[in-house]
């Protein structure tokens, strides 16, 4: 193991999860409304959760006690199967608040979507016993190493990017697993969280609270139950074995370009409101009138305003196509995918355009580190720089598809 610091993670006791009754009767309107009365708390604590380089542990608590985590576990081991307008509709106001902290916490609801692919006994031994849902980072990036041993495997790994580790109780890791005189297949592994070490690797200068900190694991030994192999890009192979309800079978990868860009979506939000809010008071240095009166501040607000909010319009309406494209065979759903993720990353762009119209005119008070706007600015700026959102890969992928390419990406 690396001798690397050690993260101080805060590893779940399991002992705070709701009641089934109290699963049961949780409505989507019921859970919007505990989300959105969450918010003050949320935005009260995103400086610290920034100096912390992690979601706050109280913030975390509340989410935890909202029944936010349970919206994609499957009905039949007591979850919520929520649809993906609920799921954008509460990140959206947790990422106004922080958008880091939103980060988190629609990977952690996401991945328990990734588990409904996983073999029917993993899920029977985690969500029927004692994890009603898992909090896991879903770590790919460099894949680790499996060897085939009786019963399982044994797995070796150092994996970044570990978003949601800092209150994991299990993980989720992408392995190779090496086959003779072929290429090695690729596969998932999943293990408690206090089986791996996490080294404190995340300083970055936005998303700074989101503590995807790296994740190392040595000859770790994997029950082959907890291995999912031919996970499909189209999703539906290994779920419709398990779960009926289409949100189960959608594609995988343009399901996590949506899941990532809601965060972006309600920090440009947030971005907007507050400019809008500033602009009454907002007097520049050397000018004798408000920023209200000018033009120039109304223009640069309705732009940031119609980017953000057709971005919004473009990730619900992906949410929409996702449902259909999971009923496609891989033929026909291939440059479908291709298009749902070039319009996922569309909207990010948007995103980020917005901030940066609305950043340049905010005047330097903005940039003051105890100002929310500013960490906002950072925050979209990282967002759209993961690779899921690259236009100039995923527009090149839309338009090969357009005309009968093959996907020249791995990433499809």
């Amino acid at each position: 193991m690396s001798t690397a610091k050690l993260a101080e993670r805060r590893i779940p006791s399991g002992n705070d999860f709701l009641k089934p009754d109290a699963v049961a009767a949780l409505t989507h309107d019921e859970l919007r409304r505990r989300i959105e009365a969450l918010v003050p708390l949320i935005a009260g604590h995103a400086a610290e959760a920034e100096r912390l380089r992690r979601p706050a542990d109280a913030v975390w608590q509340a989410l935890r006690d909202s029944g936010y985590f349970y919206q994609f576990v499957p009905k039949a081991f007591g979850g919520l199967e929520s649809g993906f307008e609920l799921f954008i509709d509460t990140g959206m106001a947790i990422a106004e608040a922080d958008a880091s902290t939103a980060w988190v916490a629609t990977f952690c609801a996401e991945h328990n979507w990734i588990f409904s692919h996983f073999p029917a006994e993993a899920q029977e031994q985690v969500w029927r016993g004692r994890h009603p849902y898992i909090i896991a980072p879903a770590v790919a990036f460099p894949p680790g190493m499996a060897v085939a041993v009786d019963g399982g495997y044994r797995v070796t790994g150092h994996w970044r990017w570990g978003t949601g580790v800092m209150h994991a109780d299990w993980i989720i890791g992408t392995v190779l697993l090496p086959r003779d005189g072929q290429m090695p297949e690729q596969m998932m592994v999943t293990f408690p969280a206090e089986q791996a070490e996490v080294l404190d690797t995340w300083f970055t200068d936005g998303m700074a609270a989101t503590g995807s900190n790296d994740i190392v694991v040595k000859d770790l030994f994997v029950p082959a139950p907890f291995a999912a192999r031919n996970i499909s890009r189209a999703g539906k192979v290994t779920a419709k074995r398990f779960h009926d309800n289409p949100i189960f079978s959608v594609p995988m990868l343009p399901f996590l370009a949506m899941s990532a860009a809601i965060p972006a979506l309600g920090a440009a939000r947030g971005m907007v409101r507050a400019y809008r809010e500033k602009l009454a008071k907002h007097v520049k240095w050397g000018t004798a009138s408000a920023e209200a009166e000018k033009s120039a501040a109304h223009i640069r607000l309705a732009k940031a305003d119609l980017l953000a909010r057709s971005a919004e319009l473009l990730v619900r309406d992906a949410a929409r196509q996702l449902i259909v494209a999971g009923a496609l065979d891989e033929k026909e759903q291939s440059p479908r995918r291709q298009a749902l993720r070039a319009q996922i990353a569309l909207a990010v762009r948007q995103c980020r355009d917005a901030a940066l119209v609305l950043m340049e005119t905010a005047g330097s008070s903005v940039h003051s580190l105890d100002n929310p706007f500013q960490r906002a600015f950072r925050d979209i700026m990282v967002v759209a720089s993961h690779v899921v959102f690259d236009t100039d890969v995923t527009l090149e992928l839309h338009g090969r598809g357009m005309i009968g390419l093959s996907p020249n990406s791995m990433l499809s």
